[in-house]
This record gives C-alpha cells, structure tokens and sequence, in this order.
C-alpha cells in the first residue's frame, strides 16, 4: 500500500519542469502578441483607390458575333434546258432588274417558231374557206337550195377551222415564250453571290445558273444559347460591323429557328438591319444587346471584386477611412470592363477599386485618390 502512495505522487523535478514550460508559453504569447502590435504599429498604411458608390437601375448588355447576310436570296434558272450560249455576269457583280444574265443556243426554238407560224397560217386559210363556205350554205338554205344537214355541216367544219386557227394561235405564242426563256435576266436589284455554269454547258430546265442576292434586306445571322432565347426576344439590339467606323446600326430581331442545332445546342437568330447601305455580305459583325433589369444595381470595375472562395466581396473603407473592411456582395452581370453587383451599401460608401486582392482588416490604409462611379452603358 505504501508503494502505491509514492507512486502516485508527482515527481518533484518533473513538476518544476512543467512549471518552468507554461511560464515560458505565456511569456512567448505575450512577446509575440507585443510583437504584432508592434508591427502594426510600424506598418506603412496601404495605399488604395476607391470609387464612391451609386445605386443605378439594372442594364443588362451582352453581345453576339455573327456574319452580315441577305434575307432573300433567290436561284435563277432557264425555264427551258439547253446549251448555254454566253453567260454574261460573274460572281460578286451587283445586277440590276432587266439585266441579261446568260443566253442559250435558241435555234430550236425559232425553228418551233417558225414551224408554229406555218401551221397558224395554214389553220387561217382553212378558217377563212370554212367561213365562206358556211356563208354559201347559209343563203342556199334560205333559197330552199340544201337540206339543213347540209348547212349543219358547214357550221360544223367553220366551227373545226376556228378551234384549229385558235390552236395554231397559242402554239405560236408557247413557241415565243420557249425562244424568250433562252435568255435570263434578273428580276430584282441585288448581288450575284454564287455562279454555278459555265458557257457550253448544257443545263436542264431549273437549274441553277447563278444565286443573287437582294441589298434592301440585309441580316446579321447569330447563334444563341438556349438558355438566353427568352432574354434576347425582350432586348434591344445593335449592330457593330467589323473593321467599319465603329458606329452602331439599329436592329430588330426577326425570326428564331424553333429548333436547336445538335451539335452547339444553339439556336440561329437573325437580326435585320435598318441602316444597310454600303454592306456587304459575309462580313463580321457584333450584335450587342441591352435589357433593363428588375433592381438596383452598383457598376464597379473588374479589380474592384474579389473571390476567395467563399464568394464575391468587395472592400468599403471604414468611416475614418483608416482601414479597409469586407463585404459581400452579388455578381449581376459581369460585362468586357466592368461589373454589375448588388449589396447593402449605404449612400457614400467608398469601394476600393485598386488594390483588393492584397487587403487586410487589420492593417492600415491610406486613400490617394477617389473616382466617381462609372456609369452604365
């Protein structure tokens, strides 16, 4: 029993040891605390910019980019096949209505012509022999001369050479509607923008010679996302054209494709351009667009949000404006230079804008220069 007592009491020397360790724990926290102090104390403060804050009603503004193309954009063709002749127009040429696009070889068609011409002549005669005839009987039946029968014939022979002239007549006139159809002219203003025969060719009837495009129709063609199909119908849009001044031309929204391309999950949107003169086609061209939003939103610059990982804050110098402190914030849109947040911000509240992403509560910061907000778009 005795044994047992010693051993449950603590060893002199190992209890002064302990003693001697939190004694020198606590004077180590107390040095290292006095050291931050210290620090902080000799730290130079930061130096930042800040922007002050101004609430301002949400614009969303996003962009496409697609080409400039024509809404109407028709095949012409021969409404008769044959060899073809001359073709007299080349790709990229601006045609006008009545321009002679190519001619076939019509000496088929004249001699049809001809051949029609013959056989109305010959069915004229033969109507003017059955009409003078038919007068004969006429006047010999009223003399009592020829039995009705006889004079029924002649009415009906009169009748036959009538119905023949007329046929000659029609075939005629198809034989000069086929040697006319030898030549294709275009039926509108516009731009030839594909040629697809060569002179000496023989095309059959409604093939395609060339594809002409209209200039009073211009487009530009986008492919939207699925999910901004119903932003883009309620947006107002405008179009940039690449490499041109700069200026932006109004456009509506025409048509959305009811289905999504498989590949991209996009659907293809055009846009028709009011102001389209001097365009041509194929060219690139920005549609940007602009929707109003349902709040109150603060535009900020990109270097004025930062993400740590637990979400988008910002930093608002305190009230002395001696140190910087965090808040968070929400991302409404974010845009090329700028972006969108919303948070409780107080009127006058100085955002840092230059400098976030090395910010510290607890360390001191100076203000060098403050801007005004920056408007929206």
């Amino acid at each position: 029993m005795a044994d047992q007592r010693r051993k449950a009491v603590p060893n002199p020397l190992f209890r002064a040891v302990l003693l001697t360790t939190v004694v020198a724990a606590g004077i180590v926290g107390g040095c290292r605390a006095e050291d931050k102090e210290a620090a902080q104390a000799t730290t130079p403060p930061q130096p930042v910019q800040a922007m002050s804050v101004e609430f301002t009603q949400e614009a969303r503004a996003w962009s496409y980019v697609g080409t400039v193309e024509p809404r109407y954009e028709t095949s012409l063709a021969f409404r008769v096949g044959g060899k073809i002749l001359e073709r007299l127009v080349d790709n990229g040429q601006t045609v006008k209505p009545g321009d002679v696009i190519g001619r076939l070889d019509t000496t088929d068609f004249e001699l049809q012509v001809s051949a029609q011409q013959a056989e109305l002549t010959a069915a004229t005669a033969s109507k003017s022999e059955a009409d003078a005839a038919l007068a004969r009987y006429q006047t010999l039946f009223v003399e009592g001369h020829v039995a009705k029968a006889a004079l029924d014939q002649r009415a009906s022979g009169a009748a036959e050479a009538k119905g023949r002239q007329e046929r000659a007549q029609r075939g005629l006139e198809l034989a000069r509607n086929q040697l006319a159809y030898g030549t294709l002219t275009a039926d509108q203003a516009g731009v030839v923008t594909a040629v697809s025969v060569e002179k000496g060719q023989v095309v059959a009837a409604g093939q395609q010679v060339v594809k002409v495009a209209r200039l009073d129709a211009v487009e530009v063609e986008v492919a939207i996302p699925e999910n901004q199909i119903e932003d883009v119908r309620h947006a107002t849009a405008a179009v940039e054209i690449w490499l041109a001044s700069g200026a932006l031309r109004p456009a509506t929204l025409r048509e959305v494709t009811p289905q999504a391309d498989p590949a991209s999950r996009t659907y293809r949107a055009r846009f028709a351009i009011k102001e389209a003169d001097g365009l041509t086609f194929g060219r690139t061209a920005t549609v940007k667009l602009t929707a109003e939003g349902q709040g109150k939103v603060v535009a900020l610059p990109l270097s004025a949000v930062t993400n740590d990982g637990k979400g988008a804050k910002v930093w608002v110098l305190s009230a002395d404006r001696t140190h910087a402190l965090p808040l968070a914030v929400e991302v409404r849109a974010v845009e090329q230079n700028r972006v969108l947040v919303s948070a409780p911000f107080k009127s006058g509240d100085l955002v840092i804008t230059l400098g976030a992403h090395i910010l510290d509560p607890d360390k001191p910061v100076r203000l060098v220069e403050q801007r005004t907000t920056i408007g929206l778009r």
